[in-house]
């Protein structure tokens, strides 16, 4: 007898159509009777209602990958709109070059100009870096837009591939993934660590730009929220939910709302 297979372009709802069941009338009766018997109850048995509740599932996932309301993923957007432009500034060049500084000698009081690198230009940089990046993490911790939380995490890999580095820098990686900084130790870091970490293509700074503009760019596609405002589903998900889960498994309280309403319409006659 032939084997009845699934065909893995096909899904379950096409089963009826990858098989003809014809073909089963020519070989033993009982034998093919238990196929055809089997057939039903995969099609209108507990197991049908599974898989048609595994699809709209899916279904509904697909309608809605976020849980995220749109005012949490607008802040996330701006958040790592703003990482992206402080990683950006810190791969600018002229941030790294020797400037004519004025300074002050302490003890005479007296003016004078200098060739050194600006380092309060860096330090306010590297803060401003720093207070952005964190203020993503921190969002994108509680986010529930998968394509966010990747990005993010791939993010935070990122960081932490390079904390030997950034160690040397005075910047270290603290509770929660967040960066803190060592302003003294900073501004006795090597220029040439400074460098690499946050000048070139594919130096740290850039790799983070990178990725917050991927993270930018997922917060901003995500079409609305899955839940409203109370916590409960949006009207497309709820109905979907409703109507091809709870009753179709049979969910007790939707039978229940069921027989009320067949009472409901006995009284009206």
């Amino acid at each position: 007898m032939a084997s009845i297979s699934f065909n893995k372009n096909y899904d379950y709802a096409n089963y009826e159509q990858v098989y003809d069941f014809s073909t089963l009338l020519g070989n033993d009766a009982k034998t093919s009777g238990n196929v055809l018997s089997d057939y039903a109850s995969i099609k209108s048995g507990s197991y049908g209602k599974l898989l048609k509740s595994y699809y709209a599932k899916m279904d509904a996932e697909s309608a809605s990958s976020s849980k995220d309301t749109t005012q949490k993923l607008t802040l996330m957007r701006s958040n790592a709109d703003s990482l992206k432009k402080s990683a950006d500034a810190l791969k600018d060049t002229s941030l790294w070059e020797k400037k004519k500084i004025t300074k002050t000698d302490e003890k005479t009081g007296e003016k004078m100009e200098e060739e050194d690198y600006d380092w309060n230009a860096i330090t306010k940089a590297v803060k401003s870096f720093i207070d952005d990046y964190n203020s993503v993490v921190e969002e994108t911790g509680s986010s529930e837009t998968k394509d966010v939380l990747r990005n993010a995490a791939w993010m935070t890999n990122i960081t932490s591939n390079a904390q030997n580095l950034l160690s040397k820098v005075g910047i270290t990686i603290g509770k929660g993934n967040k960066l803190e900084l060592d302003e003294e130790a900073l501004k006795n870091a090597r220029m040439t660590d400074l460098k690499t970490l946050f000048t070139g293509s594919g130096s740290f700074a850039d790799k983070i730009s990178r990725k917050a503009e991927s993270i930018s760019s997922a917060a901003a596609r995500t079409k609305g929220a899955a839940y409203t405002s109370k916590g409960s589903y949006s009207d497309t998900l709820s109905k979907l939910f409703s109507s091809t889960i709870d009753e179709k498994i049979g969910d007790k309280k939707t039978d229940k709302k069921i027989e009320e309403k067949k009472i409901d319409k006995k009284t009206e006659k």
